[in-house]
């Protein structure tokens, strides 16, 4: 199952405290202070990667914790350093700190944010040794880790972004070009989470069906909208069983727009579905130029037959290696 939001709970390591000791020194019956230092924190930083599926590994373990810094020791030794956390994030990740409200946003794949510092560790009594001093015994504990609950939302930075009403066809087309293996059905709502799938080296994404009032958040448009803000070009699916094609078409755009006026400037292919529908491919034609004249930045391809998807596929391929 594809999770793409998620609230952990994360705690930087605590610093270790500094310890009081005296060395012994045979002959010697005050050898002096020589308690050391305490360790610092092990610090926690978000770490991109392409693995899309990590929020669903997290689901069972919520809470990440950095090791805590060593104790000081004797003979003027230092604690341990406590080890640095990774937490391995898709790219596209938005991290937001709830108490602080601030954002951290992985854009790049091995991208590295500090997210929360480990704690400074306490001094130990030599430390404070000093010419009025000479045999000190205090000792100051390890400094906390910080510690926050990230509410963690995955934007997916797909190539193209397949949209449309419920049913239009995305996932089959999906399939046809990728080996995604996207669920089926001659129903709504078939899909309810987004489907990946890769053509040559380029990330297609299937986002849910968006319904009108998507951007107002009905139906399942709106916890998806995001996912189409970063794609390069929108594959915008049409099926010719709607009553109104170009209403249709004017429908997702109104909810684009609505939702980021971005969007609606996005290169975009406009693919009719269903052609078995109409017999008469003259009204098809009709329908694409309308589509056309509606929007400059668009293309219109009719999918009829395999010859025809491979069309697409191609028109697709040279798009997105000029957005490169």
């Amino acid at each position: 199952m594809f999770v793409d939001e998620l609230t952990i709970h994360v705690k930087a390591g605590d610093g270790g405290n500094g310890v009081e000791r005296w060395l012994h020194v045979k002959g010697k019956e005050f050898g002096g202070p020589s308690g050391g230092d305490g360790g610092r924190g092990g610090s926690v930083y978000a770490v991109a990667t392409r693995n899309l599926n990590l929020l669903a590994k997290y689901r069972n373990k919520k809470q990440f914790d950095a090791e805590a810094g060593g104790a000081g020791g004797n003979r003027s030794l230092h604690g341990a350093g406590g080890e640095d956390l990774d937490i391995l994030l898709p790219v596209g990740s938005v991290l937001t700190n709830k108490e602080t409200n601030e954002k951290v946003f992985l854009q790049e794949e091995g991208e590295r944010i500090l997210l929360l510092k480990g704690g400074n560790g306490g001094y130990g009594n030599e430390h404070f040794k000093g010419p009025t001093n000479q045999n000190p015994k205090e000792t100051t504990p390890g400094k906390p880790g910080g510690e926050a609950d990230f509410y963690i939302e995955v934007e997916i930075i797909a190539d193209a972004g397949l949209i449309g009403l419920p049913n239009a066809g995305k996932s089959s087309l999906l399939n046809a070009l990728t080996s995604a293996g996207a669920k089926i059905g001659d129903y709504p709502f078939t899909t309810l989470e987004p489907n990946l799938g890769e053509y040559f080296g380029f990330i297609i994404s299937d986002i849910p069906g968006l319904i009108e009032g998507a951007a107002e958040g009905k139906g399942l448009g709106h916890k998806f909208l995001r996912h189409v803000k970063r794609t390069k070009i929108l594959i915008h699916l049409v099926s010719l069983e709607n009553e109104d094609v170009v209403d249709t078409y004017k429908t997702i755009r109104k909810e684009l727009e609505e939702f980021d006026k971005e969007l609606t400037e996005k290169k975009e292919i406009v693919v009719l579905t269903k052609t078995d529908l109409i017999e008469d491919k003259k009204q098809i034609e009709k329908i694409s130029k309308k589509i056309e004249k509606l929007n400059k930045n668009v293309t219109t391809l009719t999918l009829y037959d395999d010859a025809s998807i491979k069309t697409f596929g191609d028109l697709l391929t040279k798009e997105l290696s000029s957005e490169k």
